[in-house]
């Protein structure tokens, strides 16, 4: 249709009907919305019915809203209002659908929160199986250590005994034989001896504190002895007894110490079986829970997913409709009013002129 020829339909307007653009509605979130303790798959997709417009005659036809650019274009008449009109329109209609997708949009980020921290939790769970799965006993020589142990105290009754029959003579008390006996024996300053360890620093106050004693009691010892023996046998005797006082006692105070860590690693691989055999499976059935808590939340998710992008559709296409409808107007607008400005105002009689323009 010409410029002119809708020029000329103006004067006999015949009524436009309406036409309805079908808007999708998306059902209440209550109707998709189950809650996360709900461990059954929610897979029916939810119902949308077609919302009738109410947008007024010349603005639901195109021709109309041809005509009512042209009009205001031969009027010469402001534009702002009647985009504002057009506008308003059309946001009323899109007002419950962006509603709809802000309240969509929540429910979404709300499951997809929950499925974050289920999914942590399966995480973790995880890790913790691997670990307890992997953990492995821990190897403790115990036996070793328990015979290891009754020989120095065998060693060391002899080595008493030998202290004792040597003093007796010049002390016949034998409690000084026991003193001298544990002065040699034991360092009580130390757990274990530099000379069972592996990668010790030695340092000076170290070496006095461990061989000091041992070599005061053995020389003790070597005084008693030469007044009896010949100097031989009573040297061999010192060079003996201070080997044995100087290993011996702290072979006793380390094989006292791996004893201990024996009983405490057969405590741990005692409480490593009790975890595998009552932890592991509690473990194992939470994980295997939370994945199907996981799986039955995404389905309870999929449908307003849906919903929300059908929305996001529709309020797109109303957007886009809203703005096609301005455009339309404002070109017709253009078009007539460029039109007017070059038409003499003699070709237009003045009844058609008022009644162009009323």
């Amino acid at each position: 249709m010409t410029f002119i020829e809708r020029l000329r339909s103006l004067f006999v307007r015949t009524p436009v009907s309406a036409v309805s653009t079908p808007v999708t509605v998306a059902p209440a979130i209550s109707d998709v919305f189950v809650p996360a303790d709900n461990q059954q798959a929610y897979h029916a997709a939810p119902t949308v019915y077609a919302l009738e417009d109410s947008l007024p005659s010349w603005l639901a036809d195109e021709e109309a809203l041809r005509d009512e650019g042209v009009l205001f274009g031969l009027a010469d008449a402001q534009t702002d209002e009647k985009v504002t009109e057009i506008r308003a329109h059309i946001d009323q209609q899109a007002a419950p659908i962006e509603k709809m997708v802000e309240q969509y949009t929540q429910k979404v980020e709300a499951l997809n929160q929950v499925i974050h921290e289920r999914e942590s939790r399966i995480a973790s769970l995880k890790s913790q199986i691997e670990a307890l799965q992997e953990q492995l006993p821990i190897i403790h020589d115990l036996l070793r250590t328990s015979v290891s142990l009754l020989l120095a105290i065998g060693m060391s009754i002899g080595n008493f005994y030998l202290v004792d029959e040597t003093l007796r003579p010049a002390f016949p008390n034998r409690w000084i034989a026991v003193g001298v006996f544990l002065a040699g024996m034991f360092n009580l300053f130390g757990r274990t001896s530099f000379f069972y360890e592996e990668g010790t620093r030695l340092s000076g106050r170290r070496l006095i504190e461990e061989v000091a004693l041992p070599m005061a009691a053995a020389l003790f010892v070597l005084a008693q002895a030469v007044q009896m023996q010949s100097i031989w046998q009573a040297g061999s005797l010192f060079v003996f007894i201070f080997f044995l006082f100087l290993l011996t006692g702290k072979l006793l105070l380390s094989t006292l110490t791996r004893l201990q860590n024996g009983f405490q690693a057969i405590r741990q691989n005692r409480q490593l079986l009790i975890d595998k055999q009552q932890n592991l499976p509690v473990w194992v059935t939470d994980r295997e829970r939370l994945v199907r808590e996981v799986e039955a939340i995404r389905n309870q998710q999929w449908p307003l997913v849906t919903t929300l992008k059908q929305l996001e559709t529709d309020l797109a296409r109303l957007n886009a409709k809203r703005d096609q409808l301005v455009s339309l107007f404002l070109s017709e607008y253009q078009i007539a009013r460029s039109i007017r400005d070059r038409l003499p105002e003699q070709r237009l009689p003045e009844q058609q002129r008022e009644a162009l323009f009323n």
